[in-house]
């Protein structure tokens, strides 16, 4: 996801790394490397265009002040860190910072017009849609089905409606608009505040499609028009807003399949374009992969500065009970499998590791050729099934004989099991120290203080804990420096030391 965009303001900000200013020559040189990536990720001409031209503005006007914030948290600013800075501005004006919020009326029946091309997931939209309004904002929707055309259509709305636990209306030979209004009325009986008409789509834009979703949004009125835009179709997909926008006068987007494309440039020309925000974005299968957009997380993203907002609302999202006290616990390393077997179902909720990990804070820690495999995870998952309940709570019980059980009782080898207990303590051993040395607080405010986790963690780098990525399935160079190199060093420096004393003795 967004892969092309994020590699491009890495280059650029890799080559003002050390810069004194903010030149005219070093700016031309990193700029390059941005509009480059903006291009191949299919931004709009004009929009990277004008996107360059402002963040060069913005660069050469102002005077870089080379400290930062006071006292203990005073630092030093380097123009790269000023220039990171203007891009994540430039990028949420472009976005449409502070236009992606979505608000139904309360006091009376709310309507929401789904509309877009075929093939974009409007329908499974439809139903994620009705998810996020029935459990994060506590409506009750009724889901209309208008869809007329497409094969299957109809009973692909009714399939998961039944998933949700949610009515869907729909009543065979009449017209869309004739289906839409009278849902209202169905509406009223069921005690539903809030409908969603799934209309119909087509290959591509024509007069029919046009005038019918036209006669649709005469005869019920919609609060919001939102347009479910595939994202993987690029410039299209913006060429498509535009059209849509025209004629029906666009609340706003759904951006769908982000997490596929690795380029991302509708998300970037889109509201620029049309001048209507994205409110959603689409980022998995599952009916829960539906997140409200925030042009500051995907910015922060994209210069690859991870978005702790959006990891904690995922995982309030996913959670149950009370976390706090489990993080404090697991902060201060008093965790078993048991907890660790939870923390990795948690994950899985919350999306795909590669999602996960992309959120994270520390993406300068992670290695350039880091692989992240939900596999590892499933792995894990299985050697902790094969241990009985007592090694789950007490895994200094598991020893090389128990180790073997576990291993044939898996299907993983001995080498696997063995290593998931030697990163399991690891990982015990770097959580305690990390709450020892932040205060119990911290571990109450997942995704707190993430600047002192970073440096803590590069202070620890010499001790040789293991590192976070090898626990999570991340392969690639190890993040932290060995502990076998410092004990070799040790045990030379002993040597050379005893041998002196010898020495001195004779």
């Amino acid at each position: 996801m967004l892969d092309i965009l994020s590699s491009g303001f890495k280059k650029a900000s890799e080559k003002l790394r050390g810069k004194a200013t903010l030149s005219e020559d070093n700016l031309a040189e990193a700029m390059t490397d941005v509009r480059q990536s903006l291009l191949e990720a299919d931004v709009e001409y004009s929009v990277a265009k004008n996107f360059i031209k402002n963040v060069k503005d913005k660069a050469l006007g102002d005077t870089v002040s080379l400290k930062a914030g006071s006292g203990a948290n005073r630092r030093t600013v380097n123009p790269g860190d000023h220039f990171v800075s203007i891009c994540k501005d430039e990028l949420e004006n472009l976005m449409g910072m502070g236009e992606s919020g979505f608000k139904l009326p309360s006091q009376r029946l709310a309507k929401v017009m789904l509309v877009g091309l075929q093939g974009t997931g409007k329908t499974t939209t439809c139903a994620k849609l009705a998810k996020y309004l029935g459990e994060r904002k506590h409506r009750k929707p009724l889901l209309v089905a208008a869809d007329i055309y497409r094969p299957a259509a109809v009973h692909q709305l009714k399939v998961l409606g039944q998933k949700l636990s949610m009515p869907v209306f729909h009543i065979e030979g009449l017209a869309p608009p004739e289906i839409c209004q009278k849902a209202e009325t169905k509406a009223a009986e069921l005690g539903c505040d809030v409908i969603i008409f799934d209309t119909a789509g087509r290959l591509s834009i024509d007069h029919d499609l046009m005038q019918e979703l036209l006669a649709i949004k005469s005869a019920t009125s919609p609060d919001h028009i939102l347009l479910v835009c595939d994202a993987m179709m690029g410039q299209d997909a913006v060429t498509t807003a535009k059209s849509f926008n025209e004629l029906l006068d666009l609340s706003g987007f759904i951006m769908t399949k982000l997490d596929g494309d690795a380029r991302g440039g509708a998300a970037l020309s889109i509201r620029e374009v049309t001048g209507k925000p994205i409110k959603f974005l689409g980022v998995g299968e599952s009916l829960e992969r539906l997140e409200v957009f925030r042009p500051d997380g995907l910015a922060s993203r994209i210069l690859g500065m991870g978005d702790v907002v959006g990891l904690m609302d995922d995982f309030e999202r996913v959670s149950e009970g009370d976390k706090d006290a489990d993080a404090l616990r697991m902060l201060q390393g008093r965790f078993n499998f048991n907890d660790f077997y939870e923390q990795i179902a948690t994950i899985q909720k919350m999306g795909s590791l590669k999602e996960v990990v992309a959120k994270l804070p520390m993406q300068n820690l992670i290695p350039k050729d880091a692989k992240v495999d939900d596999g590892e995870l499933v792995k894990v998952k299985s050697m902790i099934d094969s241990m009985t309940k007592k090694e789950r709570l007490i895994p200094d019980l598991v020893n090389p004989s128990r180790a073997r059980r576990i291993a044939m009782g898996s299907g993983r080898s001995l080498k696997e099991v063995s290593d998931l207990v030697q990163k399991f303590k690891g990982m015990r051993k770097l959580m305690g120290s990390l709450g020892k040395n932040m205060g119990g607080l911290m571990g109450r405010i997942p995704g707190m203080n993430a600047l002192s986790q970073m440096r803590q963690l590069k202070k620890m780098a010499g001790q040789g804990l293991p590192s976070l990525a090898d626990n999570f399935g991340i392969s690639g160079q190890s993040m932290l420096t060995k502990r076998v190199d410092r004990d070799k060093v040790k045990k030379a420096r002993r040597a050379a030391k005893n041998s002196r004393k010898k020495n001195r003795k004779k």
